[in-house]
């Protein structure tokens, strides 16, 4: 991979060294370090967050969040500094995104196949250029991101990238922080990098709020007592795909960045799922 040539600018956010670029579609990037952190949440979390009443649908979801486990990513990579927009989307589109094989895995040219005749990509309420890209299934963000050279990130790999070595419950802290983000009382996605505040150590922005994101790894609720220490990458096969970050309208729990979102199997597109997309770094393509 040629890095140099799109190396943007060297600054200070947060006391981090925060290194950014702009991949060759124009997309701006940060980059992640390798490191280690705390992957999940501790037991005493767990029964903190279950003592404040949280919706049935998120405490079901937090056991799957432990054992809080080390992880060490080995090798730095990029991650988009905001949410793939619908602007940047169109370009994909635009350049034949839904006619060339290439960017399609063997398990999304199914997908594709069976949506003959149906409008592509789906439409979404409130489709500014400048908003995350929503409604796409796993499979259209998988085709998007060959597009760009990239690949969804690992469940690790987004996790990292929002709450650093300090293994911070929210991307600014450990408080949630309503104009950090846009979660609470929204009725709607805003313009990606809307809240700067809200920025994690890397400097990437709208990971907790905005649009939920879509990563690569397969769901298993107990992936995490398997104990995988470097980059893990999840089970090899399932049936739904996890999902990270809050989005608009939700709620502080699910906005923590050790959420685990894991009720849609990759066919599922709606409009409070986006994601972002990766480069370098030492996991795999693997996409079925």
């Amino acid at each position: 991979m040629r890095v140099v040539p799109y190396l943007a600018a060297l600054v200070l956010l947060g006391g981090a060294q925060c290194t950014s670029r702009r991949d060759a579609k124009g997309v701006e990037q940060v980059w992640v370090p390798a490191g280690s952190f705390l992957m999940g949440s501790d037991d005493a979390t767990i029964r903190e967050l279950k003592a404040q009443g949280p919706p049935a649908w998120v405490a079901k979801a937090l056991d799957s969040e432990r054992p809080q486990h080390g992880v060490r990513l080995k090798e730095g990579y990029w991650i988009d500094k905001h949410e793939v927009t619908n602007a940047s989307f169109r370009e994909f589109v635009d350049a034949g995104g839904y006619t060339t094989s290439n960017y399609w895995s063997e398990a999304g040219r199914a997908w594709l196949a069976g949506r003959q005749g149906a409008p592509l990509p789906s439409p979404c309420p409130g489709e500014r250029p400048d908003h995350p890209r929503r409604c796409v299934t796993w499979y259209e963000a998988e085709a998007y991101a060959r597009w760009r050279d990239g690949r969804l990130p690992t469940e690790a790999e987004w996790e990292y990238a929002a709450r650093g070595p300090k293994s911070l419950r929210y991307p600014w802290g450990e408080r949630f922080d309503p104009a950090r983000c846009n979660v609470v009382g929204a009725t709607g996605p805003t313009p990606v990098g809307s809240f700067p505040e809200g920025a994690s150590w890397v400097g990437a922005l709208d990971m907790a709020g905005n649009a939920m994101e879509w990563v690569s790894d397969w769901l298993a609720v107990d992936a995490y007592r398997e104990g995988v220490e470097d980059d893990p990458k999840g089970p090899a096969t399932g049936s739904v795909k996890v999902e990270k970050g809050g989005w608009w309208g939700s709620n502080p729990f699910v906005a923590r960045s050790a959420y685990r979102h894991y009720e849609d199997p990759p066919t599922y597109g709606d409009a409070h799922i986006g994601f972002r997309i990766v480069s370098g770094g030492g996991a795999d393509h693997r996409g079925d």
